[in-house]
């Protein structure tokens, strides 16, 4: 896939992003594209190449190049444009509207961001949503974006987390291994009306213990996927 070779450079970019929220809160047209552009790090985004790069699995939340949105601190929302969310190396990259270009965003003014996935295998389109986690459990975690899976008086978030699992070193033929596989180490958490951060699994027992009050309400659901339990949460636990 070929990248971009000319790309904004960081300081540059920096000016024109303060320069475009300050002059106009407009977010079509020019003015919208002209604030996405200036998120533009400098850097090339080379993408993930599968086998290719000896590592097997998917860094991605999702794989495709999906229509997405940005929004910046001071609430501005930008430009729509395909998107994609590289969980393992912790960056947004975008590919401009009529280019095979991937770049790499400098996300230090994003907030948040939305993914529209298309209506699929029976499944109607949706958005997803991800916002920082700013009450992460640990500091270093409290840039990384996640997924609002629910949001009523608790939210159910998931923190996405991909790590490198190495190959054995010898297979059992004797033949050295030197190939590595990503390997989904997810996490879910409930965030309570006070704003306490619960880490749940996707469990009666887990999700109940974090939110007792809603016990009555989700008595009579069977909950066990993700799906279904984001959909059992929005019926007991209305906006």
């Amino acid at each position: 896939m070929r990248l971009s070779a000319l790309l904004l450079p960081v300081l540059v970019a920096t000016a024109q992003l303060a320069q475009a929220q300050q002059a106009s809160p407009e977010q079509s047209g020019a003015a919208g594209q002209s604030n996405l552009d200036a998120l533009a790090t400098g850097a090339p985004a080379p993408l993930y190449l599968g086998r290719n790069d000896g590592v097997v699995g998917n860094p991605y939340v999702d794989a495709r190049w999906l229509p997405g949105q940005l929004t910046t601190k001071n609430n501005t929302p930008l430009a729509v444009v395909p998107l994609k969310y590289d969980v393992f190396n912790h960056r947004i990259l975008m590919r401009k509207h009529g280019t095979t270009d991937s770049l790499q965003l400098d996300d230090r003014y994003v907030t948040r961001f939305t993914l529209q996935v298309p209506a699929a295998g029976g499944m109607p389109a949706r958005q997803r949503t991800f916002r920082r986690f700013t009450e992460a459990p640990l500091p270093n975690q409290s840039s990384d974006f996640v997924e609002v899976l629910h949001t009523g008086r608790y939210e159910l978030l998931k923190h996405y987390v991909v790590h490198v699992r190495k190959a054995p070193a010898h297979t059992g033929y004797g033949v050295e291994s030197k190939g590595a596989e990503l390997e989904d180490k997810s996490e879910y958490f409930l965030r309570r009306p006070n704003a306490q951060l619960v880490p749940v699994k996707l469990t009666s027992k887990s999700i109940l213990a974090a939110a007792p009050d809603l016990a009555s309400a989700l008595k009579s659901a069977s909950p066990k996927t993700e799906l279904e339990w984001t959909n059992a949460l929005q019926l007991a636990d209305p906006r």
